[in-house]
This record gives structure tokens, C-alpha cells and sequence, in this order.
């Protein structure tokens, strides 16, 4: 049996909510990361949008893909990413995602990411003005 998924509705946060994607370049480090993920032909995205604190994004994992080798990779490639990006432009900010648990010091995403499959065309297009509204509010 080939691993199917709907396409869904992601929201990743920001841990503690902290602003850091009010930053141009940790927004194209996420954009990138899709970019790469669509090439690899681990998912397709219909709609995403990146707030101050959070990303709603709306996609499909590619059938056959676990859910760890999509929505892992966007995660985890984006964490390292930041740190790398922190590192270099700005050690304060890097510092304000400092939380020196066993398995890593900086944490950048909160643990669990709301997913919700788009099982009607109802909920997809609820999704979808929601992403394309998000930013006016």
C-alpha cells in the first residue's frame, strides 16, 4: 500500500511566538526551503503565507513520501538555517532562541505543528482565503 496523503493546511509557530520571521532573509530561507522541497518532488504548494511569528501553508506530500522527509526537512532545514543565518547577522536574536535542552541549544519552532487535511473543496477554499487574507488583519 503507497503512503497517500490530502492536501493540507500547516500552521508552524515560532517558539514563544517571537517575531523572527519579520526578517526578510529568515522569510526567504523558508522560501527556499519550499522551493527545494517542490524540486525534490516531496510535495507541491498551492498557497503559503509568512506572518511575524508563524506560517500557514497549504500542500500536498507527494505520495510515497513519509511525513518526516517533508514536513521534518521543512522544519529542520529551516531551524538550522536560521541558526546559521543568526549566527553571523545577529548572536542577540540567536540568543533569544537559546533553551539548551538535551537534544539541541537553540530552538526555533514550537514542537507540534497544527495539521488539518483538506477533505472537501469547502475546507480547501476556507483555507485558501484564509492564507491569502491572514496579512490584512
Amino acid at each position: 500500500m503507497t503512503l497517500s496523503y490530502h492536501t493540507e493546511f500547516l500552521t508552524a509557530t515560532i517558539l514563544d511566538w517571537k517575531h523572527l520571521l519579520k526578517d526578510d532573509n529568515c522569510k526567504q530561507i523558508i522560501i527556499d526551503s519550499l522551493q527545494w522541497l517542490v524540486e525534490q518532488k516531496r510535495c507541491s504548494v498551492q498557497a503559503f503565507v509568512i506572518m511575524p511569528n508563524h506560517i500557514h501553508l497549504l500542500w500536498k506530500i507527494s505520495d510515497g513520501i513519509e511525513r518526516f522527509y517533508a514536513q521534518g526537512a521543512l522544519l529542520s532545514f529551516t531551524a538550522h538555517a536560521f541558526k546559521k543565518y543568526l549566527m553571523a547577522a545577529d548572536p542577540t536574536m540567536l540568543n533569544k532562541h537559546y533553551v539548551n535542552k538535551i537534544d539541541r541549544q537553540y530552538q526555533f519552532w514550537q514542537r507540534e505543528s497544527m495539521v488539518k487535511e483538506c477533505w472537501s473543496e469547502k475546507f480547501f477554499n476556507q483555507k485558501m482565503g484564509y492564507i491569502h487574507n491572514n496579512p490584512c488583519q
